[in-house]
């Protein structure tokens, strides 16, 4: 957002992503620095900035250059929103990750762009996940009214829409146990291993960092963050498949070993989706864990769904019954 003629210095958001030890995934965006502090209180600092979020100058067709740690070096381009992607076959990454499975790499723009000033000495850090071939398993969680509250099941989603533009990410609040109970997901039965944790979300990119720092706050593992462009969350992007759906089937064939526990709660479409992704993977899903958000008719039809399934499917009112359950099948 520009003032009085006043161009903001550049900047690279990267978005935590997902690999193997031979793909190179990246996403991220490059906009201007409209310097959100998602920290900040009072009325019209939450509203002045869920309008900056929203309200993005993106640097268009902006070439940019990738570091990775062995000094190998990248290169790629924004498109005529400000996204970047790179998908590209390389050998050795999971050489280049620390003990969690995080590949570290920087982006920088390749020359003076424009002429611009640009933050941080132009070196901008992002990060991959490659899971440990050690891993028991995977998790795949929603975000909204899963580990956040968020009243995407209320009447014309208004709470929804109220705690996203009115409320800032410092003060927002998971749902009890949730962040220990992932945890405990993240460590395995032994209490010493690395399974990869996942959020999907039908969020626009526009909250990477809103939800990204919700996250962090309150210390839940750290995962990558997959969620949507603008055009298809408000409907206007026709594909074929749900959000949900695609990501998900993503991290199933991009780790076709690994087994997934699949989290997700009964406001919405969760219940559907993973009872399809179920059918259409056998044998990939452990268990499939849905809290009830107190929408009762919802509630009973989600019951049907899954009366006398094979794989286990757990109705939870909070982390604490989930974690009971995780438990007995051996998860934690």
């Amino acid at each position: 957002m520009r003032i009085f003629g006043k161009k903001d210095e550049l900047q690279i958001i990267a978005f935590q992503t997902y690999g193997t030890d031979e793909h190179l995934y990246l996403r991220g965006r490059a906009l201007e620095d409209e310097e959100i502090d998602l920290a900040e209180k009072g009325w019209y600092g939450i509203l002045r900035n869920t309008y900056r979020r929203f309200e993005t100058d993106e640097i268009k067709h902006a070439p940019l250059d990738v570091l990775l740690p062995n000094g190998k070096s990248v290169d790629t381009f924004t498109d005529k929103h400000g996204y970047y992607l790179l998908d590209e076959s390389l050998s050795g990454l999971g050489e280049l990750t620390n003990s969690e499975g995080w590949l570290s790499y920087e982006l920088s723009y390749s020359n003076p762009f424009l002429g611009r000033k640009i933050k941080k000495g132009n070196r901008f850090p992002g990060e991959m996940l490659i899971p440990s071939s050690t891993a028991d398993f995977g998790v795949i969680s929603d975000i909204d009214d899963t580990i956040l509250h968020t009243g995407v099941a209320s009447f014309l989603k208004w709470k929804a829409l109220y705690n996203t533009f009115f409320k800032n990410a410092s003060i927002r609040i998971p749902l009890e146990g949730a962040a220990e109970f992932y945890h405990q997901l993240h460590r395995g039965k032994s209490g010493d291993k690395a399974n990869p944790i996942f959020y999907v979300s039908n969020s626009p990119w526009n909250l990477y960092r809103y939800l990204e720092f919700f996250l962090n706050k309150n210390r839940f593992p750290k995962g990558p963050i997959l969620l949507r462009s603008m055009a298809a969350t408000l409907g206007n992007r026709k594909t074929e498949k749900p959000h949900k759906t695609h990501e998900i089937e993503n991290i199933l064939n991009t780790y076709p070993k690994l087994r997934f526990v699949l989290i997700g709660d009964s406001g919405e479409h969760d219940a559907d989706i993973y009872k399809a992704i179920n059918e259409r993977y056998p044998n990939r899903i452990i268990a499939i864990y849905l809290r009830d958000v107190g929408h009762r008719k919802r509630m009973r039809r989600i019951r049907m769904l899954f009366k006398e399934y094979h794989t286990p499917v757990s109705f939870v009112e909070d982390s604490g019954q989930a974690g009971i359950h995780a438990k007995q099948l051996g998860l934690i």
